[in-house]
């Protein structure tokens, strides 16, 4: 439930509205002036605020600051007469979400808060202090998760640029999510309201994308058959997000760089000039750096773009985020298969930390999409999770088992540690035909093959000596608790077995 502080001076306007909130389940209290509402704001946590401006002790405006300064996370509504809207707008340059000029109706108000909730930069820092960034109302897929010192300097970035207008340059790897952090700025700045039109330079032909950027007129060239308006046009008064800008052409970064000064441009085929209010946002993996060295991208176009740059992390940078990210994708499948998966397992959740996610957040979501589809329990195990994740984490482990001490391994100390010694004739028999096999005469030798068989045998034979008993073989067997479960696992062995 949603909790709420509703501060005006007039008692009737204050009972209305908090009788109003009262009955769509918010939870309210009220202040009767900023003063009051600024203390209630320390002493209490609240969603949102909304305010009058003109108020005895402290008005309206000078609250605003004072409670944006304490938490910014806190969305704040102005309520104004039609006289004072200059003062409103003043308000929503301060912070202020946005204002309602009185008289209100309850239908307005409440669509009003809701749209707002569903717009606030950063919500859920009491939970794990993760801000989770909105990314508007079509938008109810995705969300922007991160608990990391890396991802909290994003979302501070993130917060400084929702407030203005400046052009932004998003740069990362494929998958970190450059155009959530896009929609995060667009849905909680002052274009909210507008058009966020994306557009993937990569994925159109270069003697297309100058018509899909600035549109045409018709006959400008063959298959114009009709007039046809751009998504600079098309995006007036909203933000333009281009993904993939580096692989657009020296020609077409002309055309950029004259449109981010002039905020003009004239469409193919056309002899006049359009004006349009667009705030451009930016985003690529390429090495721009590099590209400028080379003269593949314009030095002028990348610094008018990079004025606050924004640097998604890769996930592997970032794994305190791993169990975040992968509780949030659980809850998004579980509404959209009607499940109740309680989450991971702890084998499972540790793979998932230890795995280099090359894919980043979009190989993530679809692990727990495969998970959903494989797993038949009420939590992800290790068997659900794909073979590339569990054999790197195969790979790790063996890796640290053979590299202990930087010791070479002694194979006859391992088999007398869990063998028992008067079988050795028949085991090494035993392991001879392991390691080798015939065909036609020829002795046939395969490294995984006969790893494997040993590893096998190896587990089989400790947990024999132990009774099945896991933390007894552990330790004894000087394997990691959770490499024999995952081994076990692998094997299909059963402890009960060799109880």
């Amino acid at each position: 439930m949603h909790k709420v502080l509703v501060v005006d001076d007039d008692k009737v306007l204050q009972s209305n509205v908090r009788q109003a909130l009262e009955f769509h389940h918010f939870k309210v209290d009220v202040a009767d002036n900023g003063k009051e509402a600024v203390n209630a704001v320390y002493r209490e946590k609240y969603d949102l605020v909304v305010m009058d401006v003109n108020m005895p002790e402290m008005d309206g405006l000078e609250a605003l600051v004072e409670i944006k300064k304490h938490d910014s996370s806190i969305i704040v509504l102005i309520l104004t007469a039609y006289s004072n809207v200059s003062d409103a707008v003043k308000a929503v340059k301060e912070g202020a979400f946005n204002y309602l000029e009185k008289p209100i109706t309850s239908d307005n108000l409440v669509a009003l808060i809701k749209r707002a909730l569903k717009a606030r930069s950063m919500v859920e820092t009491t939970a794990f202090s993760a801000p989770t960034l909105s990314l508007g109302e079509d938008n109810k897929e995705d969300k922007f998760v991160g608990e990391s010192n890396s991802m909290q300097k994003v979302f501070d970035v993130i917060s400084k640029l929702a407030k203005v207008n400046t052009p932004v340059l998003i740069r990362g790897e494929s998958g970190t999510g450059k155009e959530l952090v896009a929609k995060a700025i667009h849905f909680n700045g002052p274009r909210k309201d507008n058009k966020f039109v994306a557009v993937n330079c990569g994925a159109i032909s270069e003697n297309l994308i100058e018509s899909e950027l600035f549109g045409h007129e018709k006959g400008a060239f063959t298959g114009a058959d009709a007039r046809k308006i751009g998504k600079f046009q098309y995006a007036d008064g909203g933000t333009l997000f281009l993904d993939e800008i580096g692989d657009i052409s020296p020609q077409m970064q002309v055309k950029l760089l004259r449109i981010l000064q002039e905020r003009k441009f004239t469409p193919v085929g056309s002899n006049r000039e359009i004006s349009v209010d667009v705030r451009i946002i930016a985003a690529s993996h390429k090495p721009f750096e590099k590209m400028i060295e080379d003269g593949s991208f314009r030095e002028d176009l990348f610094y008018r773009l990079n004025v606050l740059p924004v640097y998604l992390p890769p996930l592997r940078e970032r794994k305190s985020d791993v169990p975040h990210l992968v509780n949030y994708y659980v809850n998004y499948f579980n509404n959209v298969h009607g499940l109740e998966v309680k989450g991971a397992s702890n084998d499972a959740l540790e793979v998932m930390k230890n795995y280099a996610w090359p894919g980043n957040i979009r190989e993530l979501r679809n692990t727990i999409e495969h998970c959903f589809i494989m797993e038949s329990s009420d939590q992800i195990t290790l068997s659900a999770l794909p073979g590339k994740i569990k054999s790197e984490q195969d790979q790790i482990d063996t890796n640290q088992d053979v590299s202990v001490n930087d010791a070479p391994i002694d194979f006859k100390g391992i088999k007398d540690s869990v063998l028992d010694r008067d079988r050795d004739n028949a085991i090494d028999d035993q392991y001879q035909f392991s390691f080798a096999t015939k065909e036609d005469g020829e002795v046939k030798m395969d490294f995984q093959s006969a790893k494997d068989k040993f590893e096998q045998e190896f587990i089989v034979q400790a947990l024999k000596l132990n009774k099945g008993k896991i933390n007894q073989t552990a330790l004894n067997a000087n394997i990691p608790k959770k490499t024999l479960l995952r081994k076990i696992e692998k094997y299909e062995l059963n402890p009960k077995d060799f109880y």
